[in-house]
């Protein structure tokens, strides 16, 4: 969101109101600092051992009262947390028009992310102007008969921040981090979906250990969620194991650089499998289902799922076949081309007659190859 939220600052025609819930604290105060936002509102709705009941309460509480106070003539929203299905809502109450960005991603089962495939669908039935990242995502909306007026291919703003931040960039890994020698390749790993959590999530870290086991020449560095029940897994698993460097959440910019470092990537992350692809980065995707299935089209990322042999036998295809690598390497992303926020800018202008002429749909042709 936050190439959005800095083009909206830049137009005199448009006076922007930054509103921060407060979901994923530390994950936003990273961000925000990073791209020097400061929310005019900041809710701070998020307590220890929260649930979705009390998010969902605390979020549209506090939503009502910026509304009511700000009086708003768009909101927008992106995504598909709790807060982004939440801000719809509110919006709709208010009967405020909403803008939705990263609109119209699927996977076609309800507990598969959960909550966030839910969000996302009772989100779309909120929203007013659709901001679709591809042409899947435009196709899923169509066939939930969302009319064609209401829906602007963008590109996903992942890639205007992943583009714009990764040029300034030294190559390496930071200081602090495990240095990995060069003889070695890096496999990098993040995960946190709830659908992961026990029993799947003692499967990955099991094909972890193998992997590195068989392929001595690979070390892992594992980015691990502060969420409780992924530390309770992962710690007691991997903690110690040669080879294995378990690492605190990173900043945005350290990510980018693990990920560029990196020979392959295991990840259940949404954004990682986009920004991956502009990277010439194989993902193999610790999930079932996956919303973002452009990436999987076009031979860069693969559905692995949390199996113990699935996931080894990936790895180890990647790990021992050049030919196999090279086809998942190539460096072209379908997901965007770095002028997103600019798309929704000028869709938000034509909105309310600033603009008389739509912006053009994104097209993968367009796409920039590093």
């Amino acid at each position: 969101m936050a190439p959005v939220l800095l083009a909206l600052e830049k137009d005199p025609s448009i006076t922007p109101i930054h509103v921060a819930t407060g979901q994923h604290r530390e994950m936003l105060d990273q961000v925000l600092d990073l791209f020097k936002i400061t929310p005019h509102v900041d809710l701070k709705i998020m307590q220890a051992n929260q649930t979705l009941y009390g998010i969902t309460q605390l979020a549209l509480q506090g939503l009502e009262k910026v509304i009511d106070e700000h009086k708003p003539d768009l909101i927008l929203v992106q995504g598909d947390t709790t807060t982004a299905f939440v801000a719809g809502l509110a919006g709709f109450y208010a009967k405020v028009p909403v803008g939705h960005v990263e609109a119209g991603l699927r996977t076609h089962n309800v507990y598969d992310p959960f909550p966030e495939e839910m969000n996302r669908r009772l989100l779309s039935q909120l929203t007013d102007l659709h901001f679709a990242p591809t042409d899947s995502s435009l196709e899923n909306l169509l066939k939930e008969g969302f009319p064609r007026d209401k829906i602007l291919v963008t590109g996903n703003t992942v890639t205007d921040a992943l583009l714009g931040i990764a040029a300034g960039l030294p190559e390496g890994l930071p200081a602090d981090l495990p240095q990995i020698a060069q003889d070695k390749r890096m496999i990098l790993v993040e995960t946190h979906r709830r659908e992961n959590l026990g029993t799947p999530m003692q499967e990955i870290c099991t094909s972890l250990r193998t992997i590195v086991n068989d392929f001595t020449n690979c070390e892992i560095i594992f980015s691990v969620h502060k969420n409780p029940k992924v530390r309770e897994v992962v710690f007691p698993a991997l903690q110690g194991v040669e080879r294995v460097h378990l690492i605190e959440p990173v900043d945005y910019p350290t990510l980018i650089r693990l990920m560029r470092a990196s020979t392959l990537i295991l990840t259940d992350s949404g954004g990682i499998q986009e920004e991956a692809p502009s990277l010439g980065k194989p993902v193999l995707v610790l999930r079932k289902t996956t919303e973002r299935p452009e990436g999987v089209h076009a031979g860069v990322a693969r559905l692995v799922g949390t199996d113990q042999s699935v996931i080894v036998s990936e790895a180890s295809r990647l790990l021992s076949d050049s030919q196999a690598y090279k086809a998942m390497s190539q460096v072209a992303s379908p997901y965007g081309d770095g002028r997103a926020a600019e798309r929704i800018l000028a869709a938000i202008r034509h909105r309310f007659g600033i603009d008389a002429n739509r912006p053009r749909d994104f097209s993968p042709r367009l796409v920039i190859q590093q």
